[in-house]
Protein backbone atom coordinates (compact mmCIF):
# COMPACT_ATOMS: atom_id res chain seq x y z
CA UNK A 1 0.00 0.00 0.00
CA UNK A 2 2.82 2.40 0.94
CA UNK A 3 4.73 1.63 -2.25
CA UNK A 4 1.63 2.30 -4.33
CA UNK A 5 1.05 5.64 -2.63
CA UNK A 6 4.67 6.59 -3.16
CA UNK A 7 4.50 5.63 -6.85
CA UNK A 8 1.24 7.57 -7.33
CA UNK A 9 2.71 10.66 -5.72
CA UNK A 10 5.77 10.54 -7.95
CA UNK A 11 3.58 10.13 -11.04
CA UNK A 12 1.47 13.15 -10.02
CA UNK A 13 4.62 15.15 -9.24
CA UNK A 14 6.35 14.37 -12.54
CA UNK A 15 3.22 14.98 -14.64
CA UNK A 16 2.68 18.30 -12.87
CA UNK A 17 6.23 19.34 -13.68
CA UNK A 18 5.73 18.38 -17.33
CA UNK A 19 2.47 20.35 -17.56
CA UNK A 20 4.04 23.35 -15.86
CA UNK A 21 6.97 23.26 -18.26
CA UNK A 22 4.61 22.97 -21.22
CA UNK A 23 2.49 25.83 -19.91
CA UNK A 24 5.59 27.98 -19.49
CA UNK A 25 6.64 27.25 -23.09
CA UNK A 26 3.22 28.32 -24.33
CA UNK A 27 3.32 31.40 -22.11
CA UNK A 28 6.61 32.40 -23.75
CA UNK A 29 5.24 31.69 -27.25
CA UNK A 30 7.57 28.72 -27.85
CA UNK A 31 6.57 25.36 -29.40
CA UNK A 32 4.73 23.14 -26.93
CA UNK A 33 5.30 19.50 -26.11
CA UNK A 34 1.84 18.50 -27.34
CA UNK A 35 1.14 20.69 -30.34
CA UNK A 36 2.22 23.35 -32.78
CA UNK A 37 3.58 26.72 -31.70
CA UNK A 38 1.03 29.44 -31.20
CA UNK A 39 0.76 32.77 -32.90
CA UNK A 40 1.63 31.73 -36.46
CA UNK A 41 0.40 34.37 -38.91
CA UNK A 42 -2.59 33.29 -41.01
CA UNK A 43 -2.70 33.18 -44.74
CA UNK A 44 -4.67 35.71 -46.68
CA UNK A 45 -8.35 35.92 -45.85
CA UNK A 46 -9.33 35.89 -49.49
CA UNK A 47 -8.15 33.08 -51.67
CA UNK A 48 -7.27 33.57 -55.31
CA UNK A 49 -9.94 34.12 -57.85
CA UNK A 50 -11.55 31.25 -59.63
CA UNK A 51 -10.77 30.44 -63.20
CA UNK A 52 -13.13 31.89 -65.76
CA UNK A 53 -16.38 30.01 -65.98
CA UNK A 54 -16.00 28.33 -62.60
CA UNK A 55 -17.24 29.13 -59.13
CA UNK A 56 -15.02 30.77 -56.55
CA UNK A 57 -15.70 28.77 -53.38
CA UNK A 58 -12.64 30.00 -51.50
CA UNK A 59 -13.54 33.61 -52.10
CA UNK A 60 -17.27 33.25 -51.62
CA UNK A 61 -16.95 30.88 -48.70
CA UNK A 62 -20.62 30.21 -48.10
CA UNK A 63 -21.90 29.02 -51.48
CA UNK A 64 -19.47 26.12 -51.77
CA UNK A 65 -19.71 25.25 -48.10
CA UNK A 66 -23.48 25.23 -48.23
CA UNK A 67 -23.48 22.89 -51.14
CA UNK A 68 -25.11 25.52 -53.32
CA UNK A 69 -23.81 25.86 -56.83
CA UNK A 70 -22.68 29.29 -57.92
CA UNK A 71 -21.17 29.75 -61.35
CA UNK A 72 -19.09 32.89 -61.62
CA UNK A 73 -18.92 34.85 -64.81
CA UNK A 74 -15.39 35.83 -65.90
CA UNK A 75 -16.02 39.44 -64.97
CA UNK A 76 -17.40 38.63 -61.52
CA UNK A 77 -14.96 35.89 -60.57
CA UNK A 78 -12.05 38.15 -59.69
CA UNK A 79 -12.38 40.31 -56.57
CA UNK A 80 -12.15 44.03 -57.12
CA UNK A 81 -9.34 46.20 -55.76
CA UNK A 82 -9.54 47.19 -52.07
CA UNK A 83 -12.35 49.64 -51.53
CA UNK A 84 -12.77 52.88 -49.63
CA UNK A 85 -12.47 52.57 -45.85
CA UNK A 86 -15.40 54.22 -44.08
CA UNK A 87 -14.76 54.92 -40.39
CA UNK A 88 -17.76 55.11 -38.04
CA UNK A 89 -17.51 56.45 -34.48
CA UNK A 90 -20.08 55.97 -31.69
CA UNK A 91 -19.77 56.31 -27.92
CA UNK A 92 -18.85 52.59 -27.50
CA UNK A 93 -17.17 51.54 -30.74
CA UNK A 94 -15.13 52.66 -33.71
CA UNK A 95 -15.89 50.62 -36.84
CA UNK A 96 -14.39 50.47 -40.30
CA UNK A 97 -16.63 49.45 -43.20
CA UNK A 98 -15.05 48.54 -46.54
CA UNK A 99 -16.88 49.51 -49.71
CA UNK A 100 -15.59 46.23 -51.15
CA UNK A 101 -18.46 44.05 -49.96
CA UNK A 102 -19.76 46.67 -47.51
CA UNK A 103 -18.29 44.43 -44.79
CA UNK A 104 -17.20 45.27 -41.24
CA UNK A 105 -13.44 44.82 -41.46
CA UNK A 106 -12.27 46.58 -38.30
CA UNK A 107 -13.99 47.31 -34.99
CA UNK A 108 -12.60 48.75 -31.77
CA UNK A 109 -14.42 48.54 -28.44
CA UNK A 110 -13.45 51.91 -27.03
CA UNK A 111 -14.61 51.18 -23.47
CA UNK A 112 -12.14 48.29 -23.07
CA UNK A 113 -8.35 48.54 -22.99
CA UNK A 114 -6.16 46.18 -24.96
CA UNK A 115 -4.48 43.55 -22.79
CA UNK A 116 -1.12 44.03 -24.47
CA UNK A 117 -1.20 47.82 -24.80
CA UNK A 118 -3.54 49.62 -22.37
CA UNK A 119 -3.14 52.86 -24.35
CA UNK A 120 -5.21 51.30 -27.16
CA UNK A 121 -8.74 49.86 -27.11
CA UNK A 122 -9.64 46.23 -27.69
CA UNK A 123 -9.80 45.37 -31.39
CA UNK A 124 -12.44 42.77 -32.25
CA UNK A 125 -12.79 42.76 -36.05
CA UNK A 126 -9.57 43.35 -37.95
CA UNK A 127 -7.96 42.85 -41.34
CA UNK A 128 -4.18 43.01 -41.05
CA UNK A 129 -1.07 40.96 -41.73
CA UNK A 130 -1.54 38.95 -38.54
CA UNK A 131 -5.30 39.02 -37.95
CA UNK A 132 -8.34 38.22 -40.10
CA UNK A 133 -11.74 38.72 -38.51
CA UNK A 134 -14.70 40.20 -40.41
CA UNK A 135 -18.48 40.29 -40.52
CA UNK A 136 -19.66 39.67 -44.09
CA UNK A 137 -22.99 39.36 -45.88
CA UNK A 138 -24.14 38.76 -49.42
CA UNK A 139 -26.52 36.91 -51.73
CA UNK A 140 -26.25 33.70 -53.71
CA UNK A 141 -28.46 32.22 -56.40
CA UNK A 142 -28.75 28.42 -56.18
CA UNK A 143 -30.17 28.05 -59.67
CA UNK A 144 -27.80 26.05 -61.91
CA UNK A 145 -25.82 28.26 -64.28
CA UNK A 146 -26.94 31.46 -62.60
CA UNK A 147 -24.68 34.50 -62.31
CA UNK A 148 -23.28 35.79 -59.05
CA UNK A 149 -25.41 38.23 -57.05
CA UNK A 150 -24.06 41.09 -54.89
CA UNK A 151 -21.87 39.55 -52.18
CA UNK A 152 -19.05 40.36 -49.77
CA UNK A 153 -16.54 40.70 -52.62
CA UNK A 154 -18.70 43.01 -54.74
CA UNK A 155 -17.98 46.76 -55.05
CA UNK A 156 -20.32 49.17 -53.27
CA UNK A 157 -20.66 52.92 -53.14
CA UNK A 158 -21.17 54.58 -49.75
CA UNK A 159 -23.80 57.31 -49.65
CA UNK A 160 -23.16 60.74 -48.09
CA UNK A 161 -24.00 61.15 -44.42
CA UNK A 162 -22.65 61.46 -40.90
CA UNK A 163 -19.72 59.27 -39.89
CA UNK A 164 -19.81 60.02 -36.16
CA UNK A 165 -22.69 59.85 -33.69
CA UNK A 166 -23.59 63.45 -32.87
CA UNK A 167 -24.39 64.76 -29.42
CA UNK A 168 -28.07 64.26 -28.74
CA UNK A 169 -28.48 61.70 -31.53
CA UNK A 170 -29.33 58.09 -30.70
CA UNK A 171 -28.72 56.53 -34.13
CA UNK A 172 -26.21 56.72 -36.95
CA UNK A 173 -27.21 55.29 -40.34
CA UNK A 174 -24.70 54.33 -43.05
CA UNK A 175 -26.00 53.29 -46.48
CA UNK A 176 -24.16 51.35 -49.22
CA UNK A 177 -25.40 50.69 -52.77
CA UNK A 178 -24.11 48.16 -55.27
CA UNK A 179 -24.16 48.42 -59.06
CA UNK A 180 -26.17 45.88 -61.06
CA UNK A 181 -24.59 42.46 -60.48
CA UNK A 182 -26.19 39.34 -61.90
CA UNK A 183 -29.42 41.21 -62.66
CA UNK A 184 -29.83 42.57 -59.12
CA UNK A 185 -28.97 45.66 -57.10
CA UNK A 186 -28.40 45.68 -53.35
CA UNK A 187 -28.78 48.45 -50.79
CA UNK A 188 -27.13 47.55 -47.47
CA UNK A 189 -27.87 49.81 -44.50
CA UNK A 190 -26.07 49.74 -41.15
CA UNK A 191 -27.70 51.32 -38.09
CA UNK A 192 -25.48 52.08 -35.08
CA UNK A 193 -27.11 53.04 -31.77
CA UNK A 194 -25.89 54.99 -28.77
CA UNK A 195 -24.56 52.84 -25.92
CA UNK A 196 -25.31 49.67 -27.88
CA UNK A 197 -23.12 46.88 -29.21
CA UNK A 198 -25.79 45.70 -31.64
CA UNK A 199 -25.74 46.91 -35.23
CA UNK A 200 -28.87 46.75 -37.37
CA UNK A 201 -28.13 45.44 -40.88
CA UNK A 202 -30.86 45.86 -43.52
CA UNK A 203 -30.61 44.40 -47.01
CA UNK A 204 -32.85 45.57 -49.87
CA UNK A 205 -32.33 43.45 -52.98
CA UNK A 206 -34.03 44.54 -56.20
CA UNK A 207 -34.41 42.33 -59.26
CA UNK A 208 -33.55 44.60 -62.20
CA UNK A 209 -33.43 41.76 -64.74
CA UNK A 210 -36.20 40.49 -66.95
CA UNK A 211 -36.46 37.08 -65.27
CA UNK A 212 -37.32 35.92 -61.74
CA UNK A 213 -34.50 35.00 -59.35
CA UNK A 214 -34.45 32.91 -56.16
CA UNK A 215 -31.90 34.65 -53.92
CA UNK A 216 -30.55 33.34 -50.66
CA UNK A 217 -28.87 35.63 -48.15
CA UNK A 218 -25.85 34.61 -46.08
CA UNK A 219 -24.64 36.23 -42.84
CA UNK A 220 -21.07 35.19 -42.20
CA UNK A 221 -18.31 35.62 -39.61
CA UNK A 222 -14.81 34.93 -40.90
CA UNK A 223 -11.68 34.76 -38.76
CA UNK A 224 -8.29 33.09 -38.60
CA UNK A 225 -7.73 30.16 -36.28
CA UNK A 226 -5.41 31.89 -33.79
CA UNK A 227 -6.31 33.30 -30.38
CA UNK A 228 -6.28 37.10 -30.03
CA UNK A 229 -2.87 38.63 -29.41
CA UNK A 230 -3.79 39.51 -25.84
CA UNK A 231 -4.43 35.83 -25.18
CA UNK A 232 -1.38 34.46 -26.99
CA UNK A 233 0.76 35.14 -23.92
CA UNK A 234 -1.90 34.22 -21.39
CA UNK A 235 -1.54 30.97 -19.52
CA UNK A 236 -5.32 30.55 -19.67
CA UNK A 237 -5.79 30.72 -23.40
CA UNK A 238 -2.55 28.91 -24.20
CA UNK A 239 -3.43 25.99 -21.97
CA UNK A 240 -6.95 25.74 -23.36
CA UNK A 241 -8.74 27.28 -20.36
CA UNK A 242 -10.72 29.62 -22.63
CA UNK A 243 -12.42 28.91 -25.94
CA UNK A 244 -11.79 30.67 -29.25
CA UNK A 245 -13.91 29.62 -32.20
CA UNK A 246 -17.39 29.36 -33.76
CA UNK A 247 -20.59 28.43 -31.98
CA UNK A 248 -24.09 27.56 -33.17
CA UNK A 249 -27.31 27.66 -31.16
CA UNK A 250 -30.73 26.20 -31.93
CA UNK A 251 -33.65 25.52 -29.63
CA UNK A 252 -33.47 21.80 -30.45
CA UNK A 253 -29.73 21.19 -30.04
CA UNK A 254 -28.96 24.15 -27.77
CA UNK A 255 -25.41 25.54 -27.60
CA UNK A 256 -22.81 23.82 -29.78
CA UNK A 257 -19.14 24.73 -30.00
CA UNK A 258 -17.60 24.03 -33.41
CA UNK A 259 -13.86 24.01 -32.86
CA UNK A 260 -11.48 24.95 -35.64
CA UNK A 261 -9.94 21.49 -35.53
CA UNK A 262 -13.41 19.94 -35.96
CA UNK A 263 -13.95 22.01 -39.11
CA UNK A 264 -10.64 20.64 -40.41
CA UNK A 265 -11.67 17.08 -39.55
CA UNK A 266 -15.16 17.52 -40.99
CA UNK A 267 -13.65 18.18 -44.40
CA UNK A 268 -12.33 14.61 -44.22
CA UNK A 269 -15.60 13.29 -42.70
CA UNK A 270 -13.71 12.57 -39.48
CA UNK A 271 -15.82 14.69 -37.11
CA UNK A 272 -19.53 14.67 -36.13
CA UNK A 273 -21.76 17.17 -37.91
CA UNK A 274 -23.27 20.17 -36.16
CA UNK A 275 -26.89 21.24 -36.52
CA UNK A 276 -27.58 22.00 -40.19
CA UNK A 277 -31.02 23.60 -40.33
CA UNK A 278 -33.62 25.09 -37.98
CA UNK A 279 -36.28 27.79 -37.78
CA UNK A 280 -34.49 29.57 -34.95
CA UNK A 281 -31.00 30.09 -33.59
CA UNK A 282 -27.87 32.13 -34.23
CA UNK A 283 -24.18 31.82 -35.06
CA UNK A 284 -21.29 33.37 -33.17
CA UNK A 285 -17.52 33.66 -33.08
CA UNK A 286 -16.27 33.51 -29.50
CA UNK A 287 -13.09 34.55 -27.77
CA UNK A 288 -12.18 35.29 -24.15
CA UNK A 289 -14.43 38.09 -22.80
CA UNK A 290 -15.82 39.14 -26.21
CA UNK A 291 -17.99 37.76 -28.98
CA UNK A 292 -19.62 38.54 -32.32
CA UNK A 293 -22.90 37.01 -33.44
CA UNK A 294 -25.44 37.19 -36.25
CA UNK A 295 -29.02 37.27 -34.96
CA UNK A 296 -32.26 36.70 -36.88
CA UNK A 297 -35.94 36.72 -35.89
CA UNK A 298 -37.28 33.32 -34.84
CA UNK A 299 -39.72 31.45 -37.02
CA UNK A 300 -37.81 31.78 -40.29
CA UNK A 301 -35.91 28.78 -41.73
CA UNK A 302 -32.12 28.98 -41.91
CA UNK A 303 -29.16 26.75 -42.67
CA UNK A 304 -26.01 26.69 -40.53
CA UNK A 305 -22.72 26.46 -42.38
CA UNK A 306 -19.11 26.15 -41.23
CA UNK A 307 -16.15 25.96 -43.57
CA UNK A 308 -12.44 26.51 -43.96
CA UNK A 309 -11.60 29.29 -46.42
CA UNK A 310 -7.89 29.22 -47.18
CA UNK A 311 -6.33 29.31 -43.73
CA UNK A 312 -9.36 31.05 -42.18
CA UNK A 313 -12.65 29.70 -40.87
CA UNK A 314 -16.27 30.77 -41.34
CA UNK A 315 -19.55 30.22 -39.58
CA UNK A 316 -22.68 31.45 -41.32
CA UNK A 317 -26.45 31.36 -41.59
CA UNK A 318 -28.07 31.04 -45.03
CA UNK A 319 -31.75 31.95 -45.57
CA UNK A 320 -33.89 31.42 -48.69
CA UNK A 321 -35.92 34.50 -49.62
CA UNK A 322 -38.31 32.91 -52.11
CA UNK A 323 -38.79 33.93 -55.74
CA UNK A 324 -38.16 37.57 -56.61
CA UNK A 325 -40.08 38.72 -59.69
CA UNK A 326 -38.62 41.23 -62.17
CA UNK A 327 -38.77 44.74 -60.70
CA UNK A 328 -39.61 43.48 -57.20
CA UNK A 329 -37.62 44.21 -54.03
CA UNK A 330 -37.15 41.99 -50.98
CA UNK A 331 -36.12 43.44 -47.60
CA UNK A 332 -34.24 41.47 -45.00
CA UNK A 333 -33.41 42.58 -41.43
CA UNK A 334 -30.61 41.13 -39.31
CA UNK A 335 -28.65 42.13 -36.22
CA UNK A 336 -24.90 41.97 -35.73
CA UNK A 337 -23.65 41.88 -32.14
CA UNK A 338 -20.01 42.76 -31.57
CA UNK A 339 -19.03 43.41 -27.99
CA UNK A 340 -18.41 42.09 -24.48
CA UNK A 341 -19.89 38.89 -23.08
CA UNK A 342 -22.25 40.78 -20.78
CA UNK A 343 -24.41 37.92 -19.55
CA UNK A 344 -27.47 39.94 -18.56
CA UNK A 345 -27.63 41.95 -21.80
CA UNK A 346 -26.97 38.93 -24.03
CA UNK A 347 -29.79 36.94 -22.39
CA UNK A 348 -32.24 39.70 -23.37
CA UNK A 349 -31.04 39.91 -26.98
CA UNK A 350 -31.60 36.30 -28.04
CA UNK A 351 -32.43 32.97 -26.30
CA UNK A 352 -29.23 31.20 -25.30
CA UNK A 353 -26.91 34.00 -26.39
CA UNK A 354 -25.57 34.35 -22.83
CA UNK A 355 -24.06 30.87 -23.24
CA UNK A 356 -21.20 32.36 -25.25
CA UNK A 357 -19.83 33.18 -21.80
CA UNK A 358 -18.17 29.84 -21.25
CA UNK A 359 -18.47 28.32 -17.77
CA UNK A 360 -17.37 24.86 -18.85
CA UNK A 361 -19.28 21.79 -17.72
CA UNK A 362 -20.49 23.33 -14.46
CA UNK A 363 -22.76 25.99 -15.95
CA UNK A 364 -25.70 24.84 -13.82
CA UNK A 365 -23.75 25.86 -10.69
CA UNK A 366 -21.74 28.74 -12.16
CA UNK A 367 -24.72 30.80 -13.36
CA UNK A 368 -26.34 31.10 -9.89
CA UNK A 369 -22.90 31.91 -8.43
CA UNK A 370 -22.45 34.75 -10.92
CA UNK A 371 -25.94 36.01 -10.08
CA UNK A 372 -24.99 36.09 -6.39
CA UNK A 373 -21.64 37.73 -7.19
CA UNK A 374 -23.47 40.38 -9.24
CA UNK A 375 -25.88 41.06 -6.36
CA UNK A 376 -22.96 41.49 -3.96
CA UNK A 377 -21.31 43.88 -6.41
CA UNK A 378 -24.49 45.97 -6.54
CA UNK A 379 -24.21 46.34 -2.74
CA UNK A 380 -20.44 46.78 -2.40
CA UNK A 381 -19.71 48.53 -5.74
CA UNK A 382 -16.35 46.79 -6.01
CA UNK A 383 -15.74 43.46 -7.70
CA UNK A 384 -12.78 42.64 -5.44
CA UNK A 385 -14.81 42.99 -2.26
CA UNK A 386 -17.70 41.15 -3.94
CA UNK A 387 -15.34 38.19 -4.59
CA UNK A 388 -14.26 38.19 -0.94
CA UNK A 389 -17.87 38.37 0.25
CA UNK A 390 -18.93 35.49 -2.01
CA UNK A 391 -16.09 33.27 -0.77
CA UNK A 392 -17.08 34.07 2.83
CA UNK A 393 -20.71 33.11 2.09
CA UNK A 394 -19.59 29.82 0.52
CA UNK A 395 -17.37 29.02 3.51
CA UNK A 396 -20.30 29.73 5.84
CA UNK A 397 -22.57 27.49 3.76
CA UNK A 398 -20.05 24.65 3.98
CA UNK A 399 -18.92 25.34 7.53
CA UNK A 400 -20.07 22.03 9.00
CA UNK A 401 -18.67 19.99 6.13
CA UNK A 402 -15.31 21.71 6.56
CA UNK A 403 -15.48 21.26 10.32
CA UNK A 404 -15.90 17.50 9.86
CA UNK A 405 -12.88 17.41 7.55
CA UNK A 406 -10.67 19.43 9.88
CA UNK A 407 -11.70 17.37 12.93
CA UNK A 408 -10.66 14.24 11.08
CA UNK A 409 -7.34 15.85 10.14
CA UNK A 410 -6.79 17.04 13.71
CA UNK A 411 -7.34 13.52 15.08
CA UNK A 412 -4.88 12.13 12.54
CA UNK A 413 -2.35 14.76 13.55
CA UNK A 414 -2.87 13.82 17.24
CA UNK A 415 -2.12 10.12 16.64
CA UNK A 416 0.71 10.88 14.25
CA UNK A 417 3.48 10.23 16.85
CA UNK A 418 2.02 6.76 17.52
CA UNK A 419 1.87 6.09 13.77
CA UNK A 420 5.49 7.19 13.29
CA UNK A 421 6.69 5.01 16.18
CA UNK A 422 4.72 2.03 14.87
CA UNK A 423 6.10 2.46 11.33
CA UNK A 424 9.65 2.54 12.65
CA UNK A 425 9.03 -0.54 14.76
CA UNK A 426 7.35 -2.56 11.99
CA UNK A 427 9.19 -1.18 8.96
CA UNK A 428 10.30 -4.68 7.95
CA UNK A 429 6.76 -6.10 8.31
CA UNK A 430 4.57 -4.11 5.89
CA UNK A 431 1.47 -6.29 6.22
CA UNK A 432 1.56 -6.18 10.03
CA UNK A 433 2.20 -2.43 9.81
CA UNK A 434 -0.99 -1.91 7.82
CA UNK A 435 -3.02 -4.00 10.24
CA UNK A 436 -1.66 -2.10 13.22
CA UNK A 437 -2.36 1.24 11.53
CA UNK A 438 -5.97 0.29 10.88
CA UNK A 439 -6.33 -0.84 14.50
CA UNK A 440 -5.15 2.54 15.75
CA UNK A 441 -7.62 4.28 13.44
CA UNK A 442 -10.47 2.12 14.75
CA UNK A 443 -9.53 2.75 18.38
CA UNK A 444 -9.36 6.51 17.84
CA UNK A 445 -12.49 6.48 15.63
CA UNK A 446 -10.62 8.03 12.72
CA UNK A 447 -11.76 7.69 9.14
CA UNK A 448 -8.70 8.13 6.86
CA UNK A 449 -10.99 9.50 4.16
CA UNK A 450 -12.89 11.74 6.56
CA UNK A 451 -10.74 14.72 5.67
CA UNK A 452 -11.25 14.23 1.92
CA UNK A 453 -14.92 13.46 1.37
CA UNK A 454 -16.31 16.82 2.63
CA UNK A 455 -13.82 18.64 0.39
CA UNK A 456 -14.87 16.55 -2.62
CA UNK A 457 -18.50 17.60 -2.06
CA UNK A 458 -17.51 21.27 -2.17
CA UNK A 459 -15.16 21.10 -5.14
CA UNK A 460 -17.84 21.63 -7.88
CA UNK A 461 -18.86 24.91 -6.23
CA UNK A 462 -15.34 26.28 -5.91
CA UNK A 463 -14.40 25.13 -9.42
CA UNK A 464 -17.56 26.84 -10.72
CA UNK A 465 -16.57 30.06 -8.97
CA UNK A 466 -13.15 29.75 -10.58
CA UNK A 467 -14.82 29.62 -14.02
CA UNK A 468 -17.10 32.54 -13.13
CA UNK A 469 -14.11 34.74 -12.33
CA UNK A 470 -12.17 33.54 -15.38
CA UNK A 471 -15.02 34.10 -17.84
CA UNK A 472 -16.57 37.34 -16.57
CA UNK A 473 -15.70 40.41 -18.62
CA UNK A 474 -16.75 42.48 -15.60
CA UNK A 475 -13.37 41.63 -14.05
CA UNK A 476 -11.58 43.26 -16.98
CA UNK A 477 -10.21 46.62 -15.85
CA UNK A 478 -11.99 46.34 -12.49
CA UNK A 479 -9.88 47.66 -9.58
CA UNK A 480 -9.85 46.25 -6.08
CA UNK A 481 -7.45 47.87 -3.67
CA UNK A 482 -4.31 49.96 -4.01
CA UNK A 483 -1.94 48.30 -6.46
CA UNK A 484 -4.62 45.96 -7.91
CA UNK A 485 -6.13 48.04 -10.70
CA UNK A 486 -7.30 45.19 -12.97
CA UNK A 487 -8.68 41.96 -11.52
CA UNK A 488 -8.27 40.22 -14.88
CA UNK A 489 -4.51 40.93 -14.98
CA UNK A 490 -1.75 39.39 -12.90
CA UNK A 491 -0.64 41.13 -9.70
CA UNK A 492 2.04 43.62 -10.87
CA UNK A 493 3.89 43.39 -7.53
CA UNK A 494 3.26 39.63 -6.99
CA UNK A 495 2.04 40.35 -3.45
CA UNK A 496 -1.10 38.21 -3.70
CA UNK A 497 0.76 35.21 -5.19
CA UNK A 498 3.40 35.46 -2.42
CA UNK A 499 0.67 35.52 0.25
CA UNK A 500 -1.01 32.61 -1.54
CA UNK A 501 2.21 30.58 -1.38
CA UNK A 502 2.67 31.34 2.32
CA UNK A 503 -0.93 30.41 3.12
CA UNK A 504 -0.58 27.11 1.24
CA UNK A 505 2.54 26.24 3.25
CA UNK A 506 0.76 27.14 6.49
CA UNK A 507 -2.10 24.80 5.56
CA UNK A 508 0.37 21.94 5.13
CA UNK A 509 1.88 22.72 8.54
CA UNK A 510 -1.56 22.72 10.21
CA UNK A 511 -2.54 19.40 8.65
CA UNK A 512 -1.41 15.91 9.68
CA UNK A 513 2.15 14.99 8.80
CA UNK A 514 2.43 12.17 6.27
CA UNK A 515 3.94 9.07 7.95
CA UNK A 516 6.03 8.24 4.89
CA UNK A 517 9.09 10.54 4.47
CA UNK A 518 8.65 10.71 0.71
CA UNK A 519 4.98 11.64 1.09
CA UNK A 520 5.92 14.25 3.68
CA UNK A 521 8.36 15.93 1.28
CA UNK A 522 5.81 15.82 -1.51
CA UNK A 523 3.24 17.50 0.73
CA UNK A 524 5.62 20.47 1.05
CA UNK A 525 6.72 20.49 -2.60
CA UNK A 526 3.26 20.38 -4.18
CA UNK A 527 2.05 23.76 -2.77
CA UNK A 528 5.28 25.40 -3.88
CA UNK A 529 4.97 23.95 -7.35
CA UNK A 530 1.35 24.94 -7.87
CA UNK A 531 1.88 28.34 -6.27
CA UNK A 532 4.30 29.06 -9.12
CA UNK A 533 1.30 29.12 -11.48
CA UNK A 534 -0.45 31.74 -9.36
CA UNK A 535 2.23 34.28 -10.24
CA UNK A 536 0.73 34.32 -13.77
CA UNK A 537 -2.95 34.02 -12.82
CA UNK A 538 -5.33 37.03 -12.93
CA UNK A 539 -5.29 38.78 -9.56
CA UNK A 540 -9.05 38.21 -9.14
CA UNK A 541 -8.50 34.44 -9.20
CA UNK A 542 -5.55 34.66 -6.83
CA UNK A 543 -7.62 36.81 -4.47
CA UNK A 544 -10.37 34.19 -4.49
CA UNK A 545 -7.95 31.34 -3.66
CA UNK A 546 -6.13 33.42 -1.04
CA UNK A 547 -9.32 34.30 0.83
CA UNK A 548 -10.46 30.67 0.63
CA UNK A 549 -7.09 29.55 2.06
CA UNK A 550 -7.13 32.12 4.87
CA UNK A 551 -10.65 31.17 5.94
CA UNK A 552 -9.72 27.48 5.83
CA UNK A 553 -6.61 28.14 7.93
CA UNK A 554 -8.64 30.06 10.52
CA UNK A 555 -11.20 27.27 10.83
CA UNK A 556 -8.53 24.56 10.90
CA UNK A 557 -6.51 26.40 13.57
CA UNK A 558 -9.63 26.90 15.71
CA UNK A 559 -10.55 23.20 15.55
CA UNK A 560 -6.97 22.11 16.28
CA UNK A 561 -6.87 24.37 19.33
CA UNK A 562 -10.24 23.17 20.62
CA UNK A 563 -9.09 19.55 20.32
CA UNK A 564 -5.75 20.35 21.92
CA UNK A 565 -3.70 19.46 18.84
CA UNK A 566 -0.46 21.40 18.40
Amino acid sequence: MTDMRRTLLWVVFIMSLVLLYDGWNKHQGHPTLFGAPIGEPPASAVAGAAAPGTSAPSAAGVPAAAGIGSVATPAAAAPSAPGEQVTIQTDVMKATLDTLGASVTHLELTAYKDAMDPTHPVVLFDQSATRHYQAQTGFINPAPGSALLPRHLSPFTVQPGDRALKDGANELVVRFESPEIGGAKLVKTYTFRRGDYTIGVKHELTNVSGAPITPQIYLQLLRDGNPPEGQSTSMFSSTGFTYTGPAIYTDAKKFQKVEFKDIDKRAANAAPEHEKTASDGWVAMIQHYFTSAWLLPAGTPRDFVTAKVGSDYTVAMVQPLGTLAPGATVTHQATLYAGPQDEKKLAVLEPGLELVKDYGRLTIIAKPLFWLLDQLHSLLHNWGWAIIALVVLLKIAFYWLNAAAYRSQAKMKAVNPRIMEMRERLKDKPQEMQQEMMRIYREEKINPLGGCLPIVVQMPFFISLYWVLLASVEMRGAPWLGWITDLSAKDPLFILPALMTASSMLQVWLGPKAPDPVQAKMMWLMPLMFSFMFFFFPSGLVLYWLVNNLLSIAQQWFINKRLGVA
